[in-house]
């Protein structure tokens, strides 16, 4: 006799992600968090949100997610939370007069990048180092553009393609 399959608890169709954002430039960050979370939630998908204090503390937020999900992997215990599908990382970096905004900005890519090689798990990297708030405003702010609904949609594509590898 078949039995209707039931959905676990805690386990998403969509997937299960972690945004990992930051507080600083709250305005622009908040509107892309509020974009993300509901293209993921369309999907189907679980979102946890981690909210650091700024761009720069965005990669160890990752890191830790991703070496929580390779141990898990690891162990294949059912009782655990799911693993994740992707980490997302949302952040407004404005360049000002010094060159401050331009070495946290390469920082944070290529901590990102280095945490997403060495846990296999998709970091997508939406930590924005923008000249000035009219272009903050267009990529964060815009209800046909924001920068936080294709990070989610990337995450979601992203997470598939993996599944297949």
């Amino acid at each position: 006799m078949l039995r209707k399959l039931q959905r676990q608890p805690g386990r998403s169709r969509g997937g299960n992600f972690v945004i990992v954002a930051s507080r600083y430039n709250a305005r622009y960050v908040d509107s892309m968090l509020r974009a993300a979370t509901g293209e993921l939630k369309r999907a189907g998908a679980d979102a946890r949100v981690v909210r650091v204090p700024g761009a720069f503390e965005i990669p160890v937020a990752a890191a830790r997610l991703a070496r929580k999900h390779s141990a898990q992997q690891a162990i294949h215990d059912p009782k655990l939370p799911p693993v994740l599908s992707a980490i997302i990382c949302l952040g407004v970096i404005l360049r000002g007069q010094t060159v401050h905004a331009e070495h946290i900005g390469r920082e944070v890519s290529r901590a990102l990048m280095d945490v997403q090689l060495r846990h296999e798990i998709p970091v997508i990297h939406e930590v924005l180092l923008l000249e000035n708030e009219e272009q903050a405003r267009a990529r964060c702010l815009g209800a046909k553009f924001n920068r936080g609904s294709e990070a989610a949609r990337t995450a979601l594509e992203t997470a598939r393609v993996m599944k297949t590898l």
